[in-house]
């Protein structure tokens, strides 16, 4: 029974992981195209590029973190290899995520309309505003790595000094216990702020549609459909994210209760995030849909 449900998920995540490559590698050669035709891309196309490089990264890691944790339990014992892989899963996961939220900071900031002094400051300089966030959340990718390291650390000093296997796969239950703990802690934090982009959208939409009746009626339909178009793509990017976040967190308990088949679903489950979100930018941006349409047609 259980050798039979890790087939399928191994299934499931090599059918998740062909599907988000495909999805994101289209972003990233029609944006490119576009660059290299017109010499300039857009702020917006700039980020959705490094998002969906981000993405193919982490599929990537995760694929190969799935194979070598079924088939290659040794690999986690080596404190060199270890780090590898677990510092490249923080790097990949980091970018996806933080990449993700900036661009939901990104439509509040173009969209959203409060005659607040500080809204408008960062509404003239969403360029600085968007790089800022940037630079800051590198600082919770080193304090990331940092803890990491010292899980990290610990079990090879533990390993070292017991060198019987039975004791390195029991204890490293607990390792990887601590590890998605951390994790999950760093990606509540983008969460939030994506969390906080959501509701100021929703508050601005509430402003727009209560001006309504001051304003020309081709203004006011362009407007609300700004403010729709941006809720549906934050509402989406949201539930993918959220499904992800607790992923990580039942991830977590099941580690705890050392439930494996719950571990392995919870990971399944969140490979959803980073392979079916990039078909929202395809759906909502209009150049990304065009050349959508366009290959759909051909093929």
């Amino acid at each position: 029974m259980e050798s039979t449900l890790q087939h399928i998920f191994t299934l499931i995540i090599i059918t998740e992981f062909m599907l988000g490559n495909l999805s994101n590698g289209f972003i990233v050669l029609i944006n490119c195209i576009d660059w290299i035709n017109k010499g300039k891309l857009s702020l917006v196309d700039k980020i959705l590029i490094v998002l969906a490089i981000s993405r193919i990264g982490l599929l990537w890691e995760i694929l190969v973190n799935w194979f070598a944790t079924l088939h290659y339990p040794a690999l986690f014992v080596a404190g060199t290899e270890l780090r590898l892989v677990i510092f490249a899963w923080v790097a990949a996961n980091h970018f996806s995520l933080w990449l993700a939220t900036i661009l939901s900071i990104f439509y509040l900031l173009k969209i959203a309309s409060f005659s607040s002094p500080t809204f408008l400051y960062l509404q003239w300089r969403v360029k600085k505003v968007i790089l800022m966030i940037l630079l800051g959340s590198l600082i919770f990718s080193i304090l990331n790595m940092i803890k990491m390291n010292i899980h990290i650390k610990d079990w090879v000093d533990k390993c070292e000094r017991n060198t019987t296997w039975n004791f390195k796969m029991s204890d490293f239950a607990t390792f990887s216990e601590l590890v998605v703990f951390t994790m999950t802690m760093f990606t509540l934090i983008p969460f939030t702020v994506a969390l906080v982009a959501f509701v100021l959208l929703i508050f601005s939409l509430r402003k727009h549609l209560q001006k309504m009746q001051l304003s020309f009626k081709g203004h006011r339909d362009l407007r609300t459909r700004a403010h729709t178009t941006a809720l549906k793509t934050v509402i989406l990017f949201l539930l993918l994210y959220a499904t992800f976040f607790l992923s990580f967190l039942i991830s977590w308990i099941s580690e705890t209760n050392q439930a494996k088949l719950v571990h392995m679903l919870c990971q399944t489950i969140g490979v959803i995030y980073p392979s079916i979100h990039s078909f929202v930018p395809i759906l909502r941006n209009s150049k990304l849909r065009q050349a959508y349409l366009g290959v759909a047609a051909k093929v």
